[in-house]
Formats: C-alpha cells, structure tokens, sequence
C-alpha cells in the first residue's frame, strides 16, 4: 500500500460517524432509483395493459413520489459531502502551511491557493460520482432481481465485464497523466525563459538552435498527449460493454426472456433501469475518476511529498579554530562617481570563518554592489575590505574567494569540464559525485548524457537559466577557495533547489557562505542576517532583527516566502 494510500485511509477511519450518514443520505436517495422500474412494471401489468387505468397511474404516482423522496436525499447528501470534503481541505492547508513555516518553503502559497483548492473540488466531485454508481447500480441490481432472476443473469455480466475493463486502466492513466502534466509543464517554463529573451536569442544568432531545443520538449509534450489519449479508447470500451451491451443483450433476448415467464412490464422495467440508472450512473463514473481520479493522485503526490535537502553537517565540538575572519569590512563607503550620493556609508562587518550570512534590503540598497567589493571587483571611496586577512584586492585574496552572479556562464566543452574550470589540477569522479549529490544536478547530468558528453551551440541554448544556475553552483561548490559569494545566484531555481543549494554551501568543509538574498527563506537559513538600508545597516540573527529593525519586519511582511522581481544593483557592475 503507498503512503498515500494509508493517508486515505487513515482520514476515512476516522470519520465513521459522517460515512455511515453519507451512506444513509444515500440510500434515501437510491429508492427513487428503486422505485422508477417497479412502479413502471407494475403500472404496466396491473394497471394498463390489464384495462385498469386507475392503477397504472397510481403506480406511475408512486414513482413521481420517489422522485420528490429521492431529492430530498440529495440534498442532504450535499451537506454530508461537505462535512466529509471540508476536514480534508483543512488537513491539506495545515501540512502545507506548516511546512512553509517549518522550512520557509516559497512554494507554499501556491500549493494553499491553487493545488489544495483543485484537490478539494476535485475530491468532492469523485466522492459524490463513485458514491452514486455504488447506490444506484444497488438499487438498480437489486430491482431487477425482484422483478425476475433472469433479467439480472443477462445485465450483471456485461455491467461486472466493463466496470473491471475501467478499474483496470486507472492506475496506467494515472501515470500518464502525471507523465503529460510534467511534460506540460517544461513546456510552460521553457517558454516563458525563451519569450523573455527573445531579442538576446536574435542578437546571438541561436533562432534554430532555440527553436529546436523548445521543439524537444513541444515533441515530449505531444508523444505524452498521444499517449493519454490512447488510454481514452479503454475507457470508451468499457462504457459500451458495461453500459451499452446489457440494453442490446435485453432487446436481443427479450424473445427468450418472455418465454420464461418475464412479463412485458418487467422488461419495461428492466430497460428503465439500465438506461435511466445504470447506463448514466457508470458514464459519470468513467468520466469522473478517470479524470478528476488521476488529476487528484497528481495534485496529492505533490501535497504530501516529503522535499528532502541535505541538512548541514553538525559543527565540531569545541571553540573555532583561531584565525582571521572570512570576511571583515570596517568603514566601507563607496558611491559610483565623485558627486553620486554613497552607495554604502561606513559599513562595518565582521564574518567568521564557517559564518553564513545573508545580506537584505530593498531593490538598488547596494547589495550586489557589496558582493562587488567583496569579490574585488570594485574599489572602495573609504575604509577597506579583507577576505581571509588580506586585502580584498590583493592577488593572494583571489584564492580566498568564489563570486557567483545571477547571470551564469556556461561554456562550450563538456560538463565535467564546466565543473572542474576553478580546478586546474583536476576533480576526481568521487568528489564530483559528491557535489553533484549535495546540490541535485544528478537529473541534468543525465538529461544532458553524462559528464563527458559535450556541450554543443543547440546544448547550451536548450539549457534553462535555473539549469545554467546550477551548474554555476557546483563549479562555485568544487572551487578550493573557502569563501562563496552567492549574488542572488539561485534566483531562478525554487525554492526547494534554493534550499538545498545553500545548505549544502553551508555545509561545506571550511567553507563560509555569503547570500545576497532575493527571498527572506534564505535569511531564515542564515546563522547573521545583514539588513541594508541607505546609510543604516544592522547585523543580527533573525529574532534580533525583527525586535530591532523596521525595515526587516517589513520585508519578513513582504518577502511571504515567493519569489520577488530580482534585485538590481543601483548601476551595472
């Protein structure tokens, strides 16, 4: 049995008293269905057909009061439904609002106001079609046998024969559901990356080599909707063989049946019943769960999965080693031009080797432009920068540090080549595993056909940003230098990758992070948070900050977990 399956169960176990008044609801409701055959046998061979005219409309009267009998049961079915439905939409808000706060997980508002949303009403559409095939093909079974024996011998075998054809396809139909929902989606993703930079694709010359590697995933996408709709003709069988087939074997035989004893009336009867209660009741049941069936495996499979990221490594008992800071800026001040207003004003900072930090604020604070002068790319108006006690401009201060911008390179060559670059003496297969492992690039690589296959023009087009992003990131997390600075580096990965790639840059041997963050989890993740904000900053932990800046309650308020427009730096680095 799956997980998700004993989830099923152990919500239902749990709810006995709203299933058995579900059930009784039900069975109000089923006596029309009951009901609609006997009364028209009986109107037919006690009352027409015998001359007594009285009688045939008495027991059509009787049928018209299951009818008013049956909607009353319907509508209280409606109410028990919603007691049933309601507790597992509550369940589904309270994992999933727990595990964004639990994790600081970006994709939670779109699992609360969309996915929980369609698992809802989808749930309470299945509830309602498999509960009403269940009771009216009952009622419908059971007034045939009444009528007579033989008639339920010709009905049930074909009714059994394509319930069992359709049970039978659901769990492949699934699948490929899944399996075209995925393919949709890559499509999706690809060409919102493509139509966003439609002019730098013109500009580089790479119309084909973009077209053809978004034609890919259009011919993954249509191979998976072919795929689904081949398992659309299984479905249309067992229709006709459970609901179609037993009214022409009942027409065919009826010669046969009337010999034996059946009488016009109940024949009458029979074919009501197959097609005013079987026929449509297992029509709504094959279009209902073999639709909103596989949908809701879906959508549930992704409520209730468990992400797993690498968890950091537990430090080592006993004081740091000594040393001087990863990190160390006193009295940093720059502006871009003599009479601009300073971009950073007397900053002073301190992050100790091992340290993970994260700097925030708003768009143009000058957060890149700290990264800038901390990878000494920029030169300071006052004040100093050090990284690992030397200057940062210094040659020896190179070695000392790793910058990985938003807008990653990838190069023509291989993969592995792409990995080892920050390592002239070369990476062994088992390191590289290891980071491949720690910040999932496993699924590219593969994609991609190994580490040794090579990266062609119509390669390095197909690949995405957040894919270019990752591979930034393992060649950033195989360089030897002990400080990575991340310049909103994961900024089009989700935020579960986001996670588990600064985890893992956490995690590394010796290794300090710096974070310029673009969503507020990844200063949940960091052990110091620096809030930017003109020329005021304040670096504390998180409850600090919230206790002692405005501005950082403001951006926990705002930055709600989903990805903000990335930051800019207030001019071009």
């Amino acid at each position: 049995m799956t997980p998700l399956s004993r989830l099923g169960l152990r919500f239902l176990r749990g709810r006995r008293a709203v299933l058995g008044r579900l059930a009784a609801w039900s069975v109000l409701e089923t006596g029309q269905t009951f009901l609609l055959g006997q009364a028209l046998a009986r109107a037919l061979d006690d009352g027409f057909l015998a001359g007594r005219q009285r009688t045939g409309l008495l027991w059509l009267g009787v049928a018209a009061l299951g009818v008013a009998v049956g909607a009353l049961g319907t509508a209280r079915v409606y109410g028990a439904v919603a007691d049933l439905v309601e507790p597992a939409r509550d369940a589904l808000v309270r994992r999933v609002v727990a595990r964004g706060v639990r994790d600081a997980d970006g994709g939670a508002v779109s699992r609360l106001t969309q996915q929980v949303e369609i698992a809802r009403d989808t749930f309470a559409g299945l509830v309602m079609v498999s509960r009403s095939f269940v009771f009216t093909a009952a009622g419908a079974l059971i007034g045939l046998c009444s009528l007579a024996p033989v008639l339920l011998l010709v009905v049930a075998p074909p009714l059994v024969a394509g319930l069992a054809l359709f049970l039978a396809t659901l769990r492949p139909l699934a699948r490929r559901q899944e399996v075209f929902l995925t393919a949709d989606e890559a499509v999706s993703a690809r060409l919102a990356t493509v139509c966003a930079g439609l002019r730098d694709v013109t500009a580089a010359g790479h119309e084909e080599a973009t077209a053809d590697a978004t034609g890919v995933l259009v011919d993954r996408e249509a191979r998976a909707a072919r795929t689904l709709a081949r398992w659309s003709v299984p479905r249309v069988l067992a229709l006709a063989v459970g609901g179609h087939l037993p009214l022409l074997l009942l027409l065919c035989t009826a010669p046969w049946t009337l010999e034996r004893g059946v009488s016009a009336g109940a024949l009458v009867g029979a074919l009501a019943y197959v097609t005013q209660s079987l026929l449509p009741a297992l029509q709504s049941l094959i279009h209902g769960l073999g639709t909103g069936g596989s949908r809701l495996v879906v959508v549930l499979r992704r409520l209730t999965a468990h992400e797993t990221v690498p968890e950091p490594r537990a430090a080592d008992a006993g004081p740091p080693p000594p040393g001087p800071p990863a990190l160390e800026a006193s009295g940093l001040t720059f502006a871009y031009g003599p009479g601009a207003e300073p971009v950073l004003h007397g900053l002073d900072l301190a992050v100790p080797a091992g340290g993970h930090l994260a700097v925030v604020g708003p768009s143009g604070i000058g957060k890149s432009t700290l990264a800038g002068l901390v990878a000494g790319l920029l030169v300071p108006d006052a004040g100093r920068v050090r990284v690992g006690g030397l200057p940062a401009r210094s040659p020896g201060a190179a070695a000392q540090r790793v910058l990985i911008p938003q807008e990653a390179y990838v190069f023509s060559g291989t993969l592995r080549a792409n990995l080892a670059y920050l390592r002239p003496d070369g990476v062994g297969d088992a390191e590289l595993e290891s980071a491949i492992g720690a910040l999932g690039l496993g699924p590219l690589r593969e994609r991609l056909g190994g580490l040794d296959a090579p990266l062609g023009p119509a390669a390095l087009a197909a690949l995405s940003a957040g894919e270019r992003q990752l591979i930034a990131l393992v060649r950033a997390y195989l360089s030897p230098a002990p400080l990575a600075v991340l310049d909103e580096a994961t900024c089009h990965l989700d935020p579960v990758a986001e996670a588990r790639a600064e985890r893992a840059f956490a995690a590394r041997p010796g290794g300090t992070l710096v974070v310029i963050a673009h969503r507020i989890s990844s200063a949940r993740r960091a052990e110091l948070i620096l809030v930017m904000d003109g020329r005021h900053a304040l670096c504390g932990g998180h409850r600090e900050l919230l206790a002692r800046s405005a501005l950082y309650r403001d951006l926990t308020g705002v930055w709600d977990g989903a990805a903000r427009p990335s930051s800019q730096p207030a001019r071009p680095l």
